[in-house]
């Protein structure tokens, strides 16, 4: 008599989605949300909210939003050269143009990035005089705030810390709601080319807002992250939905921003002539100490968040350059160099912002301004590495992309040369 043993099956492992979802997502998202978010930096702020001020709604959110396309199609080729080259957009220039071209991108990165970071210093140290910090302590508690960054291990534990701090962005949608907009003004049928200013200003700040959008460090961020990130070709549909969050995500930002300083059109004379105390005063008098502190906040985790990404584009770009090491997957002792370029640049910028009768809201419209004139030149060279067969093989551009690339270099170049041309007329 034969018997059967009854054999359970086992039981199925427990499922654990949620830590694989977070997985996935932290696989996705990195350099591209990094970049888009960083661009939306203390000075990128302070400028929204002064062409808000100045302005209102006017034509500004649709030429953010708009801006969000131009920006997602740079910075794709952007991450799509890093991936498949596994090569900075700097070294590239160096081996495929020579040292003339090579210096002139590391002395134009150079320029803006210390102007832009002296930008987020007036931010930080905005919201911590705001708690009542006296000017000196303010700037050296946020100079050893970023310094700090560099104690964390690996690139992975960096990444996470800069998302976090991007996350809380969601301060300027909690201003929004704060200073309850007139939600007409806002509407579509409102969106109108500015009038009652010369053209000259108005392009002044179309250009600067085309900075913000679209600076050169973030070319320059974006390609050497992916690659410290270990992102590859076989990556790169990751890395262009990375891209787009971040577009999307910057472009939202932007537009609540201008909203903040809507709020306050026609309140406030010579704006640019002050700081950004002067604007959170004004909300704190107009809407009370809640929408002051959101404000005061959010112009802090603006400029950390850029000051970091911005001092690693010069790290990266620097070390590339000159072939030293360069990861964040290396201790200080490891890349002394890249190590010296974060912090050099950090504490110059940390140094200047001492200097007393500095014009900070207009030095934080100077520097995006500097940012859409200079982008121009970085943006031809890559629509060329990134259309070439040889460099990219099956990776390279697509008719279309060509087409979108070259249009955004001469979008960005006429506005360029308007605004030389309007600033050299305003002078004379």
């Amino acid at each position: 008599m034969s018997t059967r043993t009854s054999i359970e099956p086992p039981s199925p492992p427990p499922v654990r989605r949620p830590k694989l979802r977070w997985r996935l997502l932290l696989a996705v998202i990195g350099p591209g949300v990094l970049a888009m978010m960083g661009d939306n930096d203390a000075g990128g702020v302070i400028s929204y909210l002064v062409t808000g001020v100045t302005f209102g709604v006017s034509f500004f959110i649709p030429l953010v939003l708009m801006l969000g396309g131009v920006t997602y199609i740079v910075q794709e080729m952007s991450m799509r050269l890093g991936a498949v080259t596994r090569t900075g957009y700097a070294r590239l220039v160096f081996q495929r143009f020579g040292r003339g071209w090579g210096y002139y991108h590391l002395a134009t990165l150079t320029l803006e990035n210390v102007i832009t970071l002296i930008t987020e210093f007036i931010g930080m140290t905005a919201g911590l005089v705001l708690l009542g910090l006296p000017l000196w302590a303010a700037d050296g508690l946020a100079l050893a705030l970023l310094a700090s960054i560099t104690v964390t291990t690996g690139y992975a534990t960096k990444e996470r810390i800069a998302l976090v701090v991007s996350g809380l962005n969601a301060v300027f949608l909690a201003l929004v709601l704060a200073v309850h907009p007139h939600w007409g003004h806002i509407a579509i049928a409102m969106w109108h080319f500015p009038r009652g200013f010369r053209g000259s200003t108005v392009i002044w700040y179309a250009i600067a807002t085309v900075g913000n959008a679209l600076a050169p460090w973030m070319i320059f961020f974006e390609g050497s992250a992916t690659i410290d990130k270990g992102r590859t070709a076989s990556a790169i549909r990751r890395g262009r939905a990375d891209t787009l969050m971040g577009a999307i995500l910057q472009v939202t930002v932007a537009a609540l921003i201008i909203v903040i300083g809507a709020s306050l059109h026609g309140t406030l004379a010579q704006i640019t002539a002050t700081g950004p105390a002067t604007l959170i005063r004004a909300l704190d008098h107009r809407y009370g100490q809640w929408a002051a502190l959101l404000l005061g906040f959010g112009i802090f985790n603006a400029g950390f968040l850029a000051a970091i990404t911005i001092s690693l584009s010069s790290s990266w770009t620097v070390a590339e350059a000159f072939g030293w090491a360069r990861s964040l997957n290396q201790s200080p002792r490891q890349a002394p160099g890249f190590y010296f370029i974060y912090f050099g640049s950090l504490t110059l910028a940390a140094a200047v912002m001492l200097i007393p009768g500095m014009p900070f809201n207009l030095l934080a419209v100077i520097a995006q301004v500097i940012g859409g004139v200079l982008i121009a030149p970085i943006l031809v060279f890559l629509v060329v590495f990134t259309s070439d067969a040889s460099l990219m093989g099956g990776y390279r551009n697509a008719p279309l992309v060509r087409i979108l690339g070259w249009g955004v270099v001469f979008l960005i170049g006429g506005l360029s040369l308007a605004t030389l041309w309007s600033s050299f007329h305003a002078w004379l």
